[in-house]
């Protein structure tokens, strides 16, 4: 009788666990339900709110099927346009990615030149525009002062002969060559000076945006002689060779000898400006067509609407002495046993 009054009092408490289990069960699906429809009802709300600006219109009636709340798994895969938006989107025919552009709040803005006319390009802003200063003394140079300098100024010199050998008088293609590896210094010391700020929880005194600057403006010179110059597929082979295996060295030299860096960059520059005045010389002697400008460098460089690549090649040139200026610049700072954030950084130097 005892053992049997105990399984009785047993099987009583397992049914109101049982029971007790059930209620919580019942009280967080509730919980959850009704978060999940708040939640998907605050999206449909926000997506309407952002419908003005996507030219998207939406029924704001109370009608049940503008209420009713997205299945779960519309939610599930990642962040997706509402389904409430979806649906009108379909409809209207409108581009999804688009809409889910604006929806996150990542407009496009239409940007107009001086004219009036539409800004045609999405990698660069008017305001990056400018008009390069084509008067600057191209004939600076740094004579090599000791082993740094003649180490820098050697490793420049030698790397010219299989490029003379490669290229010859093909300076398009040379120029784009040239424009790949150019961009590499710039963009290594930004890289470089903006973990050692991280490091050192310090500014950089402007040198990080400085250096970036000049890598940027390098590699618009390339998007520039892209549209000249077609490569063929051994000279891409060979722009991917180059520069793996610049960068990783240009890396390493940054790491152990800022100041050799710079130097070296320096005279790459100096190389560079001579580079394109032998191009110049050939279009003067109509050896090298004097097409119509790229549309693309008549807005970067602010150049009037019948410029030729002549101008170009002129712009680009004044381009590549000034980064030689800053780069030398920076290359004798180290020099004086001083690291670059004691000096104004030549932001904006053009």
């Amino acid at each position: 009788m005892v053992s049997r009054s105990a399984d009785n009092e047993s099987f009583t408490i397992l049914n109101h666990l049982r029971s007790l289990a059930n209620q919580v069960l019942q009280y967080e699906n509730l919980k959850l339900g009704k978060a999940k429809l708040a939640w998907n009802l605050g999206v449909a709300d926000g997506a309407r709110a952002w419908a003005p600006f996507m030219n998207v219109r939406h029924n704001m009636g109370t009608s049940a099927a503008a209420a009713k709340a997205p299945d779960h798994d519309e939610y599930n895969e990642g962040h997706q346009v509402p389904a409430v938006l979806e649906k009108e989107v379909a409809e209207r025919g409108d581009d999804p990615q688009t809409v889910l552009s604006k929806y996150w709040g990542i407009m496009s803005k239409t940007y107009n030149k001086e004219d009036g006319s539409t800004w045609a390009w999405n990698c660069f802003r008017v305001k990056d525009t400018y008009a390069s200063n084509v008067n600057i003394d191209l004939g600076k140079h740094h004579k090599p002062e000791n082993l740094v300098d003649s180490v820098a100024y050697w490793t420049v010199k030698s790397l010219r002969i299989p490029t003379d050998l490669f290229f010859r008088k093909r300076y398009g293609c040379r120029a784009m060559m040239l424009e790949t590896v150019a961009a590499v210094p710039g963009m290594v010391g930004g890289m470089l000076l903006h973990f050692e700020s991280l490091r050192r929880f310090e500014h950089s005194g402007g040198w990080i945006r400085a250096l970036l600057e000049e890598a940027e403006n390098e590699r618009m010179h390339l998007m520039t002689f892209m549209e000249v110059a077609k490569p063929a597929w051994y000279e891409r082979a060979l722009v991917v060779t180059v520069q793996g295996i610049f960068f990783n060295a240009y890396f390493l030299l940054y790491i152990l000898s800022p100041r050799l860096a710079h130097r070296i960059t320096g005279y790459l520059e100096e190389e560079a400006i001579y580079s394109y005045t032998q191009f110049l010389a050939e279009i003067d002697k109509g050896n090298i067509a004097n097409v119509p400008a790229p549309p693309i460098a008549i807005d970067y460089w602010r150049l009037p609407k019948d410029a030729t690549i002549r101008d170009v090649v002129t712009v680009v040139r004044a381009d590549e002495a000034h980064h030689r200026d800053v780069n030398h610049f920076a290359a004798d700072i180290h020099h004086n046993g001083k690291r670059l954030r004691e000096a104004p950084a030549p932001i904006g130097y053009h």
